[in-house]
């Protein structure tokens, strides 16, 4: 190294392919899409940020689709994070990224636009020559998203598309598997050690390695459903819907962590709807972990105002009237109603879960991270207490089930 010219070795240190391990590298095979299945911290980002970087300077590539979940995961993620588009390039050949029209533009003349996979209906119309899509397994509509996408590479030669995700047993990622057209690379979180926290292998790694989640967190493994679980992926796909019909009632269910700050559990936030015929509907997902009682409190209270809910249910056996006292802080008005688990969370889930079998609920839209508690917790397997299913699990009861027991509330169910 100290032999290089300062030209020489600033060409080294932005030569990707010297740098990149083969799994962050395009195969060289005839392909349209590159599916690339990384665990966490896996170098999934990078690798899916060089390849548009090349594609742009080889000047293969003058309009790219990128996809997130939200539009703001591809500002905070896909363009302007560690990994991300603009950190890649030199300093002197830094794209420039446009708010106003969310757009990215090189200064050879491309640009990439942003889009959100939770509004399929942006991709319509605008036409590509190759699309960055990120963790697509994660996306809640998923196939509208990525069908639009399709629709719309059809510049140039050969239009191509790379996708980086977390691997998920859901629909859209068995469909690109299946596909002929589709060359597929892996990698673990471990094989990207280096460039990884030590704090992060000592408390992640050593929680989660060898579990059924770690295997797919961390090994990039596609996990099937857990044969003891309540729920099914099938099950739930067979329900799924894209919009919903008018509520004749919503709620939104709150299952608080029992502690708070940057390391606590999720609290579950999840707002369900029942319709004038009495079908249940999964409307929003909106836990999130790491949360102050403030925080958390004010998410139940914007999710009822952004769906005019009836009433906020709220687990109380953590907590009790503080979780009422807190909730009342931010929302002093709302219908509040404290709920307190008498059997164990298996029994209390399971005459929800007779309501899947029945058909009764239908999701609307996807909920990766709602739908993977869902298809895994079984009794007994000593799992993290899956905060997003026990709000489910209250919402549905209140709208649907005669408290815990899970006799219908609606004649006929």
């Amino acid at each position: 190294m100290a032999s290089l010219s300062q030209h020489e070795a600033r060409a080294l240190l932005e030569d990707w392919r010297f740098w990149a391990r083969d799994d962050q590298l395009a195969p060289d095979a005839d392909w349209t899409t590159w599916l690339l299945l990384g665990g966490r911290g896996a170098g999934k980002t990078r690798a899916g940020a060089e390849w548009v970087r090349g594609e742009v300077a080889a000047k293969r590539a003058g309009r790219i689709a990128l996809i997130g979940e939200t539009l703001g995961d591809v500002r905070e993620v896909m363009i302007d994070g560690p990994s991300g588009l603009r950190a890649v390039e030199p300093l002197r050949r830094r794209p420039r990224y446009e708010a106003s029209r969310k757009r990215l533009l090189w200064e050879n003349g491309a640009v990439a636009y942003a889009f959100s996979a939770s509004e399929p209906d942006s991709l319509r119309g605008p036409q590509f020559d190759a699309a960055w899509a990120d963790e697509i397994a994660k996306w809640r509509y998923a196939e509208a998203t990525w069908d639009m996408l399709q629709f719309g590479l059809r510049l140039g030669d050969q239009p191509r598309q790379v996708v980086t995700t977390t691997p998920r047993p859901v629909p859209i990622v068995k469909r690109m598997l299946k596909d002929r057209r589709t060359v597929v690379t892996k990698a673990s979180t471990l094989m990207n050690r280096a460039h990884l926290a030590e704090g992060f292998f000592a408390s992640v790694i050593a929680r989660y390695q060898g579990t059924r989640l770690g295997r797919q967190e961390l090994d990039a493994e596609l996990i099937e459903d857990n044969p003891d679980a309540l729920w099914s992926r099938e099950m739930i796909e067979q329900a799924r819907v894209g919009t919903a019909p008018a509520m004749a009632r919503v709620v939104v269910a709150v299952d608080p962590p029992a502690t708070s700050g940057p390391k606590a559990d999720e609290c579950g936030i999840v707002v369900a709807g029942r319709d004038e015929m009495g079908r249940g509907y999964i409307l929003e997902d909106r836990s999130m972990g790491g949360l102050t009682p403030l925080t958390w409190a004010s998410r139940a209270a914007k999710a009822m105002r952004d769906f005019e809910a009836d009433r906020i249910v709220a687990e109380a056996n953590q907590g009790g009237e503080m979780v009422a006292a807190i909730l009342r802080q931010v929302a002093p008005l709302a219908p509040l109603k404290l709920v307190r688990a008498s059997r164990g969370k298996y029994s209390r889930a399971e005459p929800v879960a007779a309501l899947y079998e029945r058909g009764l609920v239908s999701h609307v839209g996807h909920f990766a991270r709602l739908e993977d508690q869902m298809c895994d917790y079984a009794p007994g397997m000593g799992a993290k207490s899956p905060d997003r299913l026990d709000a489910l699990v209250w919402a549905l009861t209140e709208l649907m089930l005669d408290g815990e027991a899970g006799k219908p509330k609606v004649r006929g169910l």
